[in-house]
């Protein structure tokens, strides 16, 4: 089982914490990350988009011109898609654009996602993220302070909600706050570091473990 160092609130190592292979040495797949993150970018789609057709447009009852005899091509109506102010021949109508994977699939991406970045070094792991009052300048000096100087995006992961630790990272553009239960796999692949707290490993070892992924 791999280890992890456990980084103080200064930067230096604070002792160490192991890190389940099945979660965090699983295999790095590509084509796994492309499905999951573009099944999440779908969901993520309003489907809204509409356009009328030549039934939906108002108008346009009665016959231009008569059938014969004018020289010109035949028309029915003015609110056909060639005319302007027309309808819109196979435009886009209101849809669902989210479909499934299966959660073996969502779950190995995410672990691929997660073993990625502790292979590139990106992970770092820390016994809390405390910021007693809340402020944002409490936050950068605690990142500063854990060697986090905002050059990288970064994922900060917590087991449970935290009010304080949420309201002073919100307002910096590099740092992005999830809780366990909504880690996936495109917010870690788009951050460029990931800062979990012990708690939130514990939590994540509980939710991807290969033992509560076979029951």
């Amino acid at each position: 089982m791999a280890t992890q160092a456990l980084v103080g609130t200064t930067g230096g190592k604070a002792g160490s914490v192991e890190l389940d292979p099945a979660v965090f040495e699983a295999p790095v797949k590509p084509h796994l990350f492309h499905a999951e993150v573009r099944r999440q970018l779908a969901a993520r789609r309003a489907g809204t988009h509409s356009t009328k057709n030549r039934a939906a447009v108002s108008g346009g009852g009665i016959k231009p011109w008569k059938q014969k005899g004018t020289g010109r091509a035949r028309q029915g109506t003015i609110r056909a898609p060639q005319w302007s102010g027309g309808g819109v021949a196979f435009g886009p109508v209101p849809r669902d654009y989210s479909h499934q994977l299966p959660k073996k699939v969502r779950r190995a991406a995410l672990c691929g996602a997660l073993s990625l970045r502790q292979r590139e070094g990106a992970l770092l792991v820390t016994a809390a993220l405390e910021v007693p009052d809340g402020r944002t300048k409490e936050a950068v000096e605690a990142l500063r302070g854990l060697g986090l100087d905002g050059k990288q995006t970064v994922l900060v992961v917590l087991a449970e909600s935290d009010p304080a630790v949420e309201r002073a990272l919100r307002n910096l553009r590099f740092v992005n706050v999830l809780l366990v239960a909504g880690l996936n796999t495109y917010d870690v692949l788009r951050h460029q570091r990931l800062l979990l707290t012990c708690g939130a490993l514990d939590a994540i070892h509980a939710r991807l473990s290969a033992t509560e992924s076979e029951s």
